[in-house]
């Protein structure tokens, strides 16, 4: 079910948060609610992702220790959980709010869609890559009354998604000229240094976009406080950036945000300065 990767869900809370609805008890109820329900979609279309990549691997130094890989977890259970999570979903999520429903089913499709065709085509991979944060934050959205959510959020999340997506190939990459020899047939179509050169332009792109957020939003305070947050998403991204071109780290995204103390201080700083300067001052 890949427990550890519900973090990235946490873009549901977006909306909440930066709509200013975060005290408002029954969005932040709907939130919660959304949350779980769309873990349980993602931890069902990760078994059947398992199942489509089992012979694959069953090949890669870390992969081959899955349950399904490693014969731990018949395929039959796999099978049977996926498709109890999948059903009982999609009924609380549509009961929850229709909109909602569609989101995550799209997203569990485009999902399985990657896992079969996407993720071997250049480019295309990394797009996808990124559509999947930007549904998250769609799906938090579609569950609350929208009163002054900036698009900007979409387009910060957009960018810094082709970010983490294009930093997972470049470690792949570091890791192919390593030696290994199993990893993904879509990296024969990148190099290290376009990968490189992607990176500075979507890194570019998400920095920017962060700032024209932070004083062009309609819902910021006046003062322009929230101008004070830049300084903690400029340095997590660098830190980001120092792992996979320096240490050769962030094939695993997830592993990063719970393993670099660096970057888990800054998101934690970044967090807290955001509440402050939302709902306190």
């Amino acid at each position: 079910m890949r427990i550890r990767q519900w973090v990235k869900n946490g873009l549901l809370f977006a909306g909440l948060i930066f709509d200013r609805q975060l005290t408002y008890l029954p969005a932040l109820k709907a939130t919660v609610s959304g949350f779980f329900l769309f873990s349980l979609m993602s931890s069902a279309v990760y078994i059947f992702n398992d199942l489509i990549d089992l012979e694959a691997d069953r090949k890669h130094p870390k992969k081959k220790n899955r349950p399904l890989a490693s014969g731990d977890l018949p395929i039959s259970v796999a099978v049977s959980a996926a498709t109890i999570f999948i059903v009982v979903a999609l009924i609380f999520s549509y009961q929850l709010a229709p909109e909602f429903a569609f989101i995550s089913a799209f997203s569990a499709l485009l999902n399985i869609a990657y896992s079969l065709w996407l993720k071997h085509i250049p480019i295309i991979d990394v797009i996808v890559l990124a559509a999947f944060y930007v549904l998250r934050a769609a799906a938090g959205v579609s569950l609350i009354e929208v009163n002054r959510f900036s698009p900007w959020i979409y387009v910060f999340t957009t960018f810094m998604a082709l970010f983490l997506g294009v930093g997972k190939r470049r470690a792949e990459i570091a890791l192919l000229e390593s030696g290994n020899k199993q990893t993904r047939p879509v990296l024969q179509g990148y190099t290290a240094t376009f990968l490189d050169q992607l990176i500075l332009v979507v890194l570019s792109l998400s920095i920017l976009t962060y700032s024209l957020y932070t004083f062009s939003a309609p819902n910021l305070p006046e003062n322009h406080a929230m101008m004070l947050t830049i300084p903690f998403v400029i340095y997590g991204f660098f830190r980001y950036l120092y792992l996979v071109q320096v240490r050769n780290i962030g094939e695993a995204p997830e592993e990063i945000l719970f393993g670099d103390w660096p970057i888990i201080v800054s998101l934690v700083l970044w967090g807290i300065s955001v509440l402050l300067i939302f709902y306190i001052f």
